[in-house]
């Protein structure tokens, strides 16, 4: 009987258990079911089905086919992807000879910025927008045959680029599946060119260097402004001041009217005319124009240079693999030709370059490329001057240009930060808004440009990657290659034995020691160089503005935002100083006191 008992109890104890056991995996099983019904986790089947209509139809159209999306209707989604925290969605695919009434279909499949798939969207209700950015097709001269985007006058910006089709943003509600149709109905129309004024001059020049590369007419444009008072017959002569920089409809902060200053409407109490920055732009712009009349300010030509290429919206002013001679083209073409119609001095003691950022770089590229053609340069705040600082990626030690080394785990490396050194953007998410944009280093941004600038031609005709764009491992051979041809401080220290004694005195460097880029890394590399030199020493400047972020140009009196508006006189003491050592006597400069 006891056992009996025992067995029972023994036999209920069990049945218990197991019930229990059971309960608990239906507990499970049911949790998970729920969490994965929830609007986080269902996959996103939802897909997007893009056409154009027949009103546009040609042979096909090869290109970059965008897909935006935005949660908001601020602006159109094709101005609202960017690298700050506030971007919204994109995706991209190319076509090629992609015909009218042909579907193109957007699915998870399609790789994104910031999300990487169609599926990770979130239901709701969202502004949808496709867009076609068109390339054509170039046959180099070194034998490749490429597609890429032409240049229609707007500087190589994709989203208002001239004939590039879009559809009207149109809200639409993303549930967890269904099919988006999108129709191209727009095309983005003509820009009317700039008139020349009286002081204002485009000067256009197909040039033959160029030309031949791309095997197709290329042009160069300089934007001038023209010296008071200047008389083509007469003896005067002038320096050219060369304002590099990105891509400029016109030569930009010169107006010959006062600015529009703010008024109060005492009736109905309300302002009318401009007011904040755009008042100081209109003011500064008509100060440069008073100076420039004035009886005792120099005399000089000022000119910027249009060089958008299809990377771009300018070249970097150097020669390279997969641009072509621009900085040939630039030098013996372009150059000449303004100073013939201007009475330029025509000689190298008579040019100097200056500009920030992109035209910091440009403005020290040119000077130690072609060191007897320039008499000085003033280099803002310049994009990586020594590629061991490649912003923050050592190309040539670190392997992986998104992460910084470790055993056990993965720490991304900072792509832009504001003044107080809170990161805003990582490279990673910067390299992959790009790789949306355009594959083969089609984007039109700004690390895509470095490569094609700095890196051999690929066996595709394109540029060769100096890292792989997804997961940022990086090419050695490439970056031995990037050392070589472009790393200036590398090249500076390389052959100072040759072009040093024509350096001297012309190199001058300023950077920001809170640059929001990390360009004062590169900076601060160099100048540890050219402190160093000897027989001869460099004899220029390198200085930081204390705290100063993007784009501080040697101004410690003024914030930058006035600053950059007064590339075109502020250098002027130094460049007087410069010419006092090397213009010849009888020079027919005017209004220098030299």
């Amino acid at each position: 009987m006891k056992n009996k008992t025992l067995n029972y109890f023994n036999s209920n104890s069990y049945h218990r258990n197991y019930i229990l056991q059971v309960k608990r995996i239906l507990i499970v099983l049911i949790s998970f079911i729920l969490f994965c019904c929830s609007e986080k986790q269902i996959y996103n089947k939802t897909k997007f089905e893009i056409t154009y209509p027949e009103k546009f139809a040609e042979n096909g159209y090869d290109g970059r086919l965008l897909l935006m999306i935005s949660n908001n209707n601020n602006a159109e989604p094709r101005f609202q992807i960017n690298d700050s925290h506030n971007t919204q969605i994109i995706f991209g695919i190319d076509v090629e000879s992609w015909k009218s009434g042909e579907t193109k279909i957007f699915d998870s499949n399609i790789y994104g910025y910031p999300i990487k798939s169609i599926e990770n969207l979130k239901e709701g209700e969202y502004y949808v927008q496709a867009f076609l950015h068109k390339y054509e097709t170039f046959n180099l001269s070194t034998g490749y045959k490429v597609k890429l985007p032409k240049d229609q006058g707007e500087g190589q910006k994709w989203n208002i680029s001239p004939k590039n089709l879009y559809s009207t943003p149109k809200k639409v509600k993303i549930s967890k599946s269904g099919m988006i149709k999108m129709s191209l109905e727009n095309e983005i129309p003509p820009i009317e060119s700039i008139k020349d004024s009286k002081y204002i001059k485009h000067v256009k020049i197909k040039s033959e260097m160029l030309s031949k590369f791309w095997g197709r007419d290329m042009f160069l444009q300089a934007n001038v402004l023209v010296p008071h008072n200047f008389d083509k017959n007469s003896k005067d002569k002038y320096p050219l001041m060369i304002f590099h920089g990105h891509f400029p409809n016109t030569f930009r902060g010169f107006r010959t009217e006062p600015p529009t200053a703010p008024k109060v409407d005492t009736i109905f109490n309300t302002r009318f005319g401009i007011t904040g920055y755009k008042y100081i732009q209109e003011k500064e712009a008509y100060d440069l124009y008073k100076n420039w009349i004035s009886d005792d300010f120099p005399r000089f030509i000022a000119i910027e240079i249009q060089h958008q290429n299809p990377y771009y919206d300018d070249s970097y002013a150097v020669n390279s693999a997969n641009l072509g001679p621009y900085g040939d083209a630039i030098t013996y073409e372009l150059i000449p030709h303004v100073e013939n119609l201007f009475n330029g001095v025509g000689k190298g003691w008579g040019r100097f370059l200056y500009g920030g950022s992109t035209g910091g770089w440009e403005a020290l590229a040119v000077q130690v490329f072609y060191p007897k053609e320039y008499n000085g340069c003033f280099a803002a705040c310049p994009d990586p001057i020594d590629f061991r600082a490649f912003t923050v990626v050592n190309i040539y030690e670190d392997e992986n240009a998104y992460y910084h080394k470790s055993y056990y785990k993965k720490t991304l490396r900072a792509g832009m930060r504001d003044g107080k050194g809170i990161i805003k953007s990582h490279l990673i998410d910067m390299n992959h808004r790009e790789m949306v944009l355009g594959s083969k280093g089609r984007s039109g941004d700004q690390w895509d440009i470095w490569q094609a600038v700095f890196s051999p031609t690929g066996t595709d005709g394109y540029p060769k990657p100096i890292w792989d764009k997804k997961s940022g491992e990086i090419d050695k051979n490439v970056a031995e290659y990037w050392k070589e041809n472009y790393d200036l401080s590398y090249i500076l220290k390389r052959d100072w034995n040759k072009i040093g004694n024509d350096l001297r005195g012309k190199l001058y460097i300023y950077c920001g020691d809170m640059d929001n880029y990390y360009l004062n890394n590169a900076v601060v590399l160099t100048e540890q160089f050219l402190e160093s030199t000897k027989n001869p020493y460099y004899n220029g400047e390198v200085d930081y503005g204390n705290l100063a972020e993007h784009c501080w140009n040697g101004d410690h009196e003024n914030p930058n935002h006035i600053s950059r508006l007064r590339y075109n006189t502020m250098y002027l003491p130094k460049i007087k100083e410069r010419l006092k050592q090397s213009a010849p006597k009888n020079h027919n400069l005017v209004n220098w006191g030299i």
